[in-house]
Order: C-alpha cells, then sequence, then structure tokens
C-alpha cells in the first residue's frame, strides 16, 4: 500500500491510498462463500443456495462493505505509521485515475493541533477565599427551624404581619376580563417569603381575617407570564385565614430532631458549621478552577479542529433537545436549534479540552491512584453512609471516569496558581453563595 499526505489548510491533510484490487476481489469472494453457508432464501435449503444465486443477491452490499472496511483499515495503518493524531472522522472519495489493478482513494482529515502554552508566569489569576462567620451559621439555623415551623391560627381582630400563612381568595381582572392564572381560591402563601409580588404581599400585608381590599398591581416587564408581563391588573383579594408561625428554639430537641449526635446546641453549630464549610470548599474551588480554565486558554495558542467543534455541537443541541424532553415539550426531538447559539460554547470546550490535555501531557498531572480515592471519600463524607457511596463510585467505570476528569482539573488548578500572579481576594460568604 502506498501513501501520500498532503497538508491543505491549517490542520486539514489530504492523504492518498492505493489498495490491490485483487485484495479486495479476493475479500468479497471469503464473505460471500461464508453468508452462502448460512444465508436462508425461499426455494432452498439453508446452505445449498447456488454461489451465482447469492453473488446476485448480495454482492453489491458485500463489496460496499468490503471496500469500507479495507479502506478504514488502510487509513489507520497509514495514520498510525505517519504518527498522525487524527480529529474526528475522513471523508474519503474515490480516484478515477487508479493505476491498472489497483483502486485509489482521496481521503480527507482534521489533525489535532500543536498547542503553544505561553510562560505561565505571565498569567494572572484572581482566587477567592471564603471564611464560614457566625451569621452563616445563624441564616442557616433560621432556614431550619423555618423548615419546621408550625401554624396556629391568630384571633379575628389581629392583622397579616411578615412570617404569617395566610388563606386567601383572589381575582385579578384586565379591562375588567379575568385573565389566566388570575383567579384562586383557598390559595396559601407565607407574607415576606417573597412568593408572590410585593405589591400583593404590600396589601395583603396588615389585612384581618374576612376583610377584603382592591388594588392595582403593575406586573414587571420580565414576569414569567408573558400574556401579563408589564401590564397593570385589578386584584380583588379576601382573607380567610391567617395563621402565626412558631419556630422552634435552638435547643438539644431541635438537634435531636435534625439527627445531630452530639444533640447541643455546640454540637448542633459545629455541625452545621462543618457542612457549610464543605460547600464553601467547593464552590470556592469551582469559581477558582473556572479563573484558572479562563488564564490558561487566554494563554495558549492553537487552530480548533472543526470536527471536534462539529461533534461538540451536536453534544449540547442534543443536549438542549433532552432537556426540552424533559420538560414535556412536544416533538422536542424535533425542535429546530440553529448550532450557532452554541457554537461560542462549543468552541471554549474543545479549545480549553485540547490546552488541558496537552498540560497535563507536558507536567504529567495525570490523577493517581490515592487522588481518586481521597476525591472520593470527600463527596461521600457528607452522606449517612459513607462507605456504600464509595462503593457506588467505585463499581460504574463511567462514575470513575467522571471523578478522575475532576482529579485532573484540580492537578491543572493546583499547578498554574502555583505559576501565575495569583491575585488573592477575599469576598463574603453570602456573596460566594449567591445571596442578598
Amino acid at each position: 500500500m502506498a501513501v501520500t499526505v498532503e497538508n491543505l489548510e491549517k490542520l486539514e491533510r489530504k492523504m492518498t491510498l492505493t489498495l490491490p484490487l485483487n485484495s479486495i476481489q479476493s475479500e468479497v469472494a471469503t464473505r460471500l462463500k461464508k453468508l452462502a453457508r448460512t444465508v436462508k432464501m425461499d426455494g432452498f435449503r439453508p446452505g445449498k443456495v447456488p454461489m451465482s444465486v447469492v453473488s446476485q443477491r448480495y454482492a453489491y452490499s458485500v463489496h460496499y462493505e468490503v471496500m469500507n472496511d479495507k479502506v478504514g483499515e488502510a487509513f489507520a495503518v497509514a495514520a498510525n505509521e505517519a504518527r498522525l493524531r487524527v480529529a474526528g472522522q475522513p471523508r474519503i472519495s474515490e480516484k478515477e485515475d487508479a493505476p491498472e489493478g489497483e483502486l485509489a482513494f482521496d481521503a480527507i482529515f482534521e489533525v489535532y493541533p500543536d498547542v503553544k502554552i505561553g510562560d505561565l508566569a505571565n498569567a494572572e489569576v484572581e482566587k477567592l477565599s471564603a471564611e464560614v462567620s457566625d451569621a452563616a451559621i445563624d441564616k442557616t439555623l433560621d432556614i431550619l427551624r423555618k423548615q419546621r415551623r408550625t401554624f396556629a391560627q391568630r384571633a379575628a381582630d389581629e392583622p397579616a404581619q411578615d412570617g404569617d400563612r395566610v388563606t386567601i381568595d383572589f381575582e385579578g381582572k384586565m379591562d375588567g376580563e379575568t385573565f389566566a392564572g388570575g383567579k384562586a381560591e383557598d390559595f396559601q402563601f407565607i407574607v415576606g417569603d417573597g412568593q408572590m409580588l410585593k405589591e400583593f404581599e404590600d396589601a395583603v400585608r396588615g389585612m384581618k381575617s374576612g376583610e377584603s381590599r382592591t388594588f392595582p398591581l403593575n406586573f414587571p416587564a420580565d414576569y414569567h407570564g408573558k400574556d401579563v408581563a408589564g401590564k397593570q391588573a385589578d386584584f380583588l383579594v379576601t382573607v380567610k385565614k391567617i395563621e402565626a408561625a412558631n419556630l422552634p428554639e435552638v435547643n438539644e430537641e431541635l438537634a435531636r430532631s435534625l439527627g445531630i449526635a452530639d444533640a447541643t446546641v455546640e454540637g448542633l453549630r459545629s455541625e452545621i458549621k462543618k457542612n457549610l464549610e464543605r460547600e464553601v470548599k467547593f464552590r470556592l474551588l469551582a469559581r477558582n478552577k473556572n479563573a484558572v480554565m479562563d488564564a490558561l486558554v487566554a494563554n495558549a495558542e492553537l487552530d480548533l479542529p472543526n470536527a471536534s467543534v462539529q461533534a461538540e455541537l451536536e453534544r449540547l443541541v442534543e443536549g438542549a433537545r433532552a432537556d426540552l424532553k424533559q420538560r414535556g415539550i412536544k416533538d422536542a426531538d424535533k425542535a429546530p436549534i440553529p448550532d450557532d447559539i452554541f457554537r461560542p460554547q462549543a468552541e471554549k470546550r474543545v479549545r480549553l479540552g485540547l490546552v488541558v490535555a496537552e498540560l497535563v501531557r507536558a507536567n504529567e498531572l495525570q490523577a493517581r491512584p490515592e487522588q481518586l480515592k481521597a476525591h472520593i471519600e470527600e463527596l461521600a463524607a457528607s452522606y449517612e453512609k459513607p462507605q456504600e457511596v464509595v462503593r457506588w463510585y467505585l463499581s460504574d467505570n463511567s462514575r470513575m471516569v467522571e471523578v478522575e476528569a475532576v482529579v485532573i482539573e484540580n492537578n491543572v488548578t493546583d499547578f498554574v496558581l502555583g505559576k501565575a500572579k495569583v491575585n488573592e481576594k477575599a469576598i463574603s460568604f453570602d456573596e460566594l453563595m449567591g445571596q442578598n
């Protein structure tokens, strides 16, 4: 087999393959004979179909199959011998001017790029840090207490206030007509929890049981109900019941109800702090990892193989369709989703993947067995039965591949932070958690 490789544009290459015609014909004959031993056709016993009949019926499909196999094998061998790192599948076409007794093919394909990573000492990375404060522990305690609150009906002359659960009937109208979703009976919500629009809560706050009130409400322009977004409605609301919230005390009983081993207030706060610190660690790692990856990509030069970008685009579009299907969208698998929507994301992912792979290869940052074990144990630590979670990870190769990818990213993050200009920045717990 003779092979030539021609450079086209950037990462694109063209390889010309020639195969002896007799090797194709020989393999076709071998496969037809094998097929004849098992093929079933009307009028013949199995294994007794004449070769001429088998050949007439199956010669074309077998020839096509052999051509695909032989050319594919020849391409793989040639690419390996030429030490080419092929990205995606080659586009193969038969040439008409082949020498006598031979078949010739052109294979056009892309190769993975050479990745040039600049001096990381010149890269700048902002590294965030955050602490779990007493205020964060107090806020978490308040959330836990609210989750376990009970309600008792208020006296008829007591007005609704923040924290109360109210049961109401309401009806909203636009131009004198009730609109979809604008009417309900025996509807409950907690005043001050932000479940309703502020104007609605403001109107109900201070009302007494049995009282009715009419008020105007302006829907925000970005309201999720597009039919009413940016419009004004007139609402009639009637309060039927007001219940005051009773929050459990922060004491040993609350600690026991939460399954805290050391059922004391100190033990409860300590357990909350430990869980929050674990969450802070993972969030900081994710934020700092993103900053490192952005700096790494900005510090690298490479061409993107179109085949890899296209494959990533297809994965993203498929993921979007699966998401639509999960939401109950009809014919989600046929939804027209333009590639361009995801192209920047696909290109970013491919670029990052190639840069990270090169850095890992050049600096031996692969995941070590002890790192995999430690990461799994850390993930399992927050569960009631950690060892079962560890076994769950170890029993599935796909889950272990995900763990390995995370550990490699962590190794890359640590490596870059050890080389780059790092700007330390402390942020509040609430800022890290995305709270106000």
